[in-house]
């Protein structure tokens, strides 16, 4: 469960200008704030299986969002290699320089 809601977040977090301004509510509601669906439906006067279907809904158009751009896979990619950049270079000599090219590259995210 923990890594469904950790994707989610990151995935909300690459794609939430996509999604309805009620999309983001739910989802930012029960994701991020970590309200119950009930807590939602209360809030937004809706019942509770209302709040579930869009935030299921929500969920799914995400996944899709990112089959198709692949923002997160190419972040995650990107954020590997660049450990194993800085793990290579921490063994090399003289590398001033390649570790302030590394540090360019990191804060372009």
């Amino acid at each position: 469960m923990l890594e469904k809601t950790t994707r989610i977040n990151l995935l909300f977090d690459f794609y939430h200008a996509l999604l309805t301004p009620k999309q983001r509510n739910y989802m930012a509601l029960y994701y991020l704030d970590d309200l119950s669906l009930g807590e939602i439906a209360e809030q937004y006067e809706v019942s509770r299986q209302a709040v579930y279907d869009n935030i299921k809904r929500t969920e799914s158009m995400l996944e899709e969002y990112e089959a198709k751009l692949e923002l997160l896979g190419k972040y995650q990619t990107r954020q590997q290699l660049l450990a194993k950049l800085c793990q290579q270079v921490a063994e090399e000599k003289n590398q001033k320089e390649l570790l302030d090219t590394i540090d360019r590259i990191e804060k372009l995210d």
